[in-house]
């Protein structure tokens, strides 16, 4: 039952975290701020910063998840689980339009329901998938 109730705010966050990052890439891609030279260094700037946050906010919700449920092997897994969602969820948000920029397409009508579907199904795998290695 905790897993159920706790696997949403994964992708939840995930989701957050991947449109933020979309709608910094697409400002940049309408400025004419990132393309080809710059885009390695913009990727890797903003996955750090996705683990950054998903190393402080799975903290956050592993000690939340602890305090609920007073398992540590819980709320272990809800930090790892955050901080691989975030990271996955950094690298779609700029990824995911600058593909869609490159493909001729506006990344503002695609990007965030690419993105959802993304940082929805990558969070559910990698929450249940690392509860099957580690809890079962």
């Amino acid at each position: 039952m905790a897993l159920a109730a706790l696997m949403p705010i994964i992708a939840s966050v995930g989701g957050n975290t991947g449109n933020q990052t979309a709608a910094l890439v697409i400002r940049g891609l309408a400025l004419d701020q990132i393309g080809p030279a710059n885009l390695s260094r913009f990727l890797l700037k903003e996955v750090a910063i996705g683990l950054m946050n998903g190393v402080i906010w799975g903290t956050v919700v592993g000690l939340f998840a602890l305090a609920i449920y007073a398992r540590p092997s819980l709320a272990g897994l809800m930090a790892g689980a955050m901080a691989l969602n975030l990271a996955i969820a950094s690298v779609s948000g700029v990824l995911v339009p600058y593909g869609l920029h490159k493909l001729g397409r506006d990344p503002v009508m695609g990007s965030s329901v690419i993105l959802t579907a993304i940082t929805d199904s990558m969070g559910f795998f990698i929450f249940l998938g690392l509860a099957a290695l580690f809890l079962v």
